[in-house]
């Protein structure tokens, strides 16, 4: 029963990162957005995209670095192509949720703005976390993972021990 409570452990640290980056994002989503809503004369939709844009760049650099830093890294070209697709796709569903509240149904002011702006958040976060913990930052093999961490031991070891000199 211990193996499944720590995979449970694990589970429960990820989506705290996570959360607390996709939190971070959020805000500098939300504050792009108003921010590019009030300094320019942008329709609504194209400010929030220039705002899920910068927030996509902000949460990279906390999930690669932070959230996902024990993940596998051999593949940063591989990664960082999967993460901006899936990243698109969740702009596209994010602010699609946006369009839909703004142009379909007419509520545009800026208090339905930012609501419609954060549902949109909120629904493409479930489809980001699924695929960015599926897909973009996997996780090690077993294996694979105590043996990367056996070798960097033994380098550690191997620079710490003493050589003595023969005279």
């Amino acid at each position: 029963m211990e193996p499944r409570s720590s995979g449970l452990q694990r589970l429960v640290r990820e989506v705290v990162k996570f959360g607390a980056v996709g939190g971070a994002g959020v805000l500098v989503n939300l504050g792009v957005f108003n921010l590019v809503r009030n300094v320019s004369d942008l329709p609504v939709v194209r400010a929030s995209i220039i705002a899920t844009v910068v927030a996509i760049v902000f949460n990279y650099v906390g999930f690669r670095y932070w959230t996902y830093r024990d993940r596998d890294k051999s593949g940063r070209t591989k990664e960082l192509t999967l993460f901006l697709l899936f990243s698109a796709v969740g702009l596209v569903i994010e602010n699609g949720v946006l369009y839909l509240a703004t142009y379909g149904f007419g509520w545009d002011s800026p208090l339905q703005s930012n609501i419609f702006k954060f549902v949109g958040i909120g629904v493409a976060t479930l489809f980001r976390f699924w695929s960015y913990r599926s897909w973009v930052f996997k996780a090690l093999p077993a294996g694979e993972a105590v043996a990367r961490a056996e070798s960097i031991l033994e380098q550690e070891s191997k620079q710490q021990t003493p050589r003595q000199r023969v005279p």
